[in-house]
């Protein structure tokens, strides 16, 4: 965790060794080193879904990283960090649903309906910390930190997979469906692409 920032209050965490706290300037760093881990993180910086027709033919890591950093300046943070022994190992992205420029223009993620929601649209864990509660962690701050700033019902796009099969971790950034029915969202709509492709569940919580 970078040394001198000033305190602020920790957030409920589902698992005793981590604390989940809001992104803010000071804290980015700690994310940076989190995605510059690998993977998609890397390129995208969490900015896929807050820009319409952005992907990797016309963009940049480095674009993505320094609209994500400005977004921190906000008084809303765009998302939260899970720290476990001070070093980022998590991250969840969530924001009012009309923050995110691509849910608007998705056929499979256009709005249910006109109720107006909050969205969360990634998780990223460590790779050292997978498969050890931390998404489970970010989920219930977010729904803690969504209901603090007055939002009523939160909306979710997680994968649903097949009882007793795995997916790869990079296909299960929306999170999964059961973990998600864990913590008490419910199905309100099933969509799918075409007929070969997944169905997509749209889960959501009252607040």
């Amino acid at each position: 965790m970078a040394a001198g920032r000033s305190k602020r209050t920790r957030m409920t965490s589902a698992i005793p060794s981590v604390e989940v706290q809001p992104l803010t300037p000071d804290r980015f760093p700690d994310l940076a080193a989190l995605f510059e881990e690998g993977g998609d993180p890397k390129w995208c910086w969490c900015t896929y879904f807050r820009f319409r027709g952005r992907d990797w033919s016309n963009s940049t890591a480095a674009r993505n990283r320094a609209e994500l950093q400005s977004l921190t300046k906000r008084k809303l943070a765009p998302g939260l960090v899970a720290y476990r022994d001070d070093r980022a190992v998590g991250w969840v992205s969530l924001a009012p649903r009309e923050d995110y420029e691509r849910l608007a223009s998705s056929k499979v993620l256009a709005p249910v309906d006109e109720v107006p929601v909050w969205s969360i649209v990634c998780f990223v864990v460590s790779r050292r910390s997978r498969r050890q509660g931390v998404a489970a962690a970010l989920l219930a701050a977010a729904i803690e930190y969504a209901r603090s700033h007055s939002a009523t019902t939160l909306e979710a796009y997680p994968v649903e997979v097949p009882k007793g099969e795995r997916i790869p971790s990079a296909n299960a950034f929306h999170g999964t469906l059961s973990m998600f029915e864990r913590a008490g969202f419910t199905v309100v709509e099933r969509r799918q692409w075409n007929a070969t492709s997944p169905v997509r569940p749209i889960v959501r919580r009252a607040l």
